[in-house]
């Protein structure tokens, strides 16, 4: 089987990778256009022996469509996973423009690429392959106190980078209606594990406190996400892409619905047992103001994927977020070595 992930040495598409090199057979094209953002140091570990000649990168850009045609053509997948996008919510926030050229052109010119080719397989190939699209829950707006998202919640986003995945997953959806191209679609609720680039939440509350610094919290710290571990992540991805519905979205979330503060609270707790030197650190919480539209609370219902493809988290929070910790305490000079290759110092952006 010829697999293309897009995005591939990003943050999800290399736990992706990562997963089909160790416990398939599968020839992985990775197309990625290797942003700051990118790091292919986890699955460069993997490439030992034969696992090598299975894995193949194509560093270009969705957002030409020329080389894009090229990098479907060569790999000839019968599956792809599209993961490739631009993701944090405060650089959409200082720079849009990359967010509609990434999230939006950059899928439409691959959809286009992958119509072509899948229009030219051989029929018995044809009727076997897919196009995964993967996008996130937060194109559903926010939430009040109660209720979660479903496969029926209607669009709502709120920042530049929710509205460019509302729009991919719109065109993915009318390719799938108009030209028949068979797509499977996953919505999923906030990622967080290992090899994480050190702009997002945990990752920057770890590696504050080690330092002692103070630990920036949005507003008042109660705004609600529903955090999923990036390996049951990937469970469901490959369910869903190998047995979902055609046609069908699936929403992914880890049962662990928490407020941002509770989330920080937690980590500097585990930190007060692994590091106790800086203990407490949670004495370093300081509350920031808030990010624009900062949408107040996100929750998923995760019953479809569970009744039809039997998809169950394996991680609870609390266990996962432990297992984080100590993943980038032994791996700390990773950590210094892609902030200073993307020019990030660890401040507040967008």
């Amino acid at each position: 089987m010829r697999v293309l992930v897009t995005g591939g040495a990003g943050f999800i598409g290399g736990a992706v990778v990562r997963r089909l090199l160790a416990d398939s057979g599968t020839i992985v094209f990775n197309l990625d256009k290797l942003g700051y953002a990118s790091d292919l140091t986890g699955i460069q570990q993997q490439l030992v022996g034969s696992v090598a000649e299975r894995h193949v990168l194509q560093q270009v850009n969705l957002v030409d469509a020329e080389t894009t045609v090229a990098a479907v053509q060569q790999a000839d997948p019968d599956l792809v996973l599209h993961l490739a996008a631009e993701s944090h919510v405060d650089r959409s926030i200082a720079g849009p423009e990359e967010f509609l050229a990434s999230n939006v052109s950059g899928t439409f010119n691959l959809l286009q690429a992958v119509r072509k080719h899948w229009e030219a397989l051989p029929r018995e190939r044809q009727e076997q392959f897919r196009f995964h699209h993967i996008s996130t829950d937060e194109v559903f707006g926010s939430l009040g106190k109660s209720g979660r998202f479903s496969e029926t919640t209607p669009y709502d986003p709120r920042s530049p980078y929710s509205a460019s995945k509302a729009a991919s997953d719109h065109f993915v959806n009318a390719w799938h209606h108009t030209y028949g191209l068979p797509v499977v679609l996953t919505n999923c609720s906030n990622n967080y594990g290992p090899w994480q680039f050190p702009e997002k939440l945990i990752p920057v509350v770890i590696l504050k406190a080690l330092a002692g610094e103070p630990i920036p919290l949005y507003g008042d710290g109660a705004n609600v996400r529903d955090w999923l571990f990036v390996e049951d992540h990937v469970d469901a991805l490959l369910l869903a892409a190998t047995k979902g519905k055609l046609g069908h979205s699936y929403c992914v979330g880890g049962h662990g619905e928490r407020t941002n503060k509770q989330v920080v609270e937690t980590i500097c707790t585990v930190l007060d047992q692994l590091r106790p030197q800086g203990a407490p650190h949670a004495g370093l919480i300081t509350l920031v103001a808030d990010r624009p539209g900062h949408d107040r609370r996100y929750a998923i219902n995760a019953s479809r994927i569970s009744s039809e493809l039997g998809w169950q988290p394996r991680h609870g929070l609390e266990q996962g977020l432990e297992a984080t910790v100590r993943w980038y305490l032994s791996n700390l000079d990773w950590c210094q070595a892609v902030l200073q290759q993307a020019g990030y110092s660890g401040g507040r952006l967008g």
